[in-house]
């Protein structure tokens, strides 16, 4: 019988987890930054979340290129394809690699950064104290960390990829001999927007979307101690980063397969 209760009380913990969720998800997406007032936290959160991504973005997706560019060389030369080199770096970072990726390093950099932040928020009592002055902490901490990410990790993705393929052109041209030229009209010629750019697209945003949610939920509802921010911020870059991978199967199936 006592299992039966441990299993009972765990399915509604967890039930009660979602509903929770999902009600501060709502006042998230009701209460967009205005212009006036909210406006400065918001671009505060692009800086701390957006910007501050920046490095380690470049610098992974400069290497992905790279490594791509020369794996993919050392397959086409076989079959005299190398011509190819172009299209095949691109499609592999606009469809794949870029969204992935990106969201991946977002998660482990600023989702955890979100949590920890707002976790600690909550350990001191500053949110108590926000609401004792009648301030939503919701309006006030939560909203402009959620649209921050959303809005950010979408353009961090594009720069993901647009990087990659300048690393695999520095490769592939000024290393290995491919024709620049026909690395970017072979490349032009076969990357279609619609299909490819505009699923990218599509996929970041639903990662961010995502990524950003439970990394502020994590915070916002974590233990008000030490160890039950780290736990928080553990659990944030871990359900991110396996969410991502199997909402990217499933976007991949909708997407790419008639």
């Amino acid at each position: 019988m006592n299992q039966l209760q441990i299993l009972g009380h765990s399915i509604i913990e967890q039930i009660s987890g979602l509903g929770r969720a999902l009600l501060m998800l709502a006042s998230a997406l009701l209460h967009i930054p205005n212009p006036r007032k909210g406006f400065p936290l918001l671009l505060s959160q692009l800086y701390s979340v957006g910007v501050l991504s920046l490095v380690i973005i470049v610098v992974s997706g400069l290497f992905i290129g790279m490594v791509l560019a020369l794996q993919g060389y050392t397959i086409l030369v076989d079959f005299g394809a190398e011509a190819s080199l172009g299209p095949m770096v691109a499609l592999s970072l606009l469809r794949e690699l870029g969204p992935v990726v990106a969201a991946l390093l977002f998660a482990g950099r600023a989702g955890s950064a979100l949590t920890a932040e707002i976790g600690l928020m909550k350990a001191t009592e500053q949110l108590s104290s926000l609401e004792m002055m009648a301030v939503d902490p919701l309006r006030r901490v939560i909203a402009p960390r959620f649209w921050a990410g959303f809005i950010s990790l979408p353009l961090l993705a594009a720069i993901f990829s647009a990087v990659g393929i300048l690393g695999a052109h520095l490769v592939g041209v000024d290393w290995l001999g491919v024709d620049s030229g026909t690395f970017w009209s072979v490349m032009q010629s076969q990357v279609s927007f619609e299909k490819d750019v505009l699923n990218g697209i599509i996929k970041s945003v639903v990662f961010a979307f995502v990524v950003t949610w439970i990394a502020v939920y994590k915070g916002y509802a974590c233990e008000p101690t030490s160890e039950g921010i780290s736990r928080a911020t553990t659990s944030t870059v871990v359900q991110s980063s396996l969410l991502v991978l199997g909402l990217d199967f499933v976007l991949t199936a909708i997407m790419f397969t008639s």
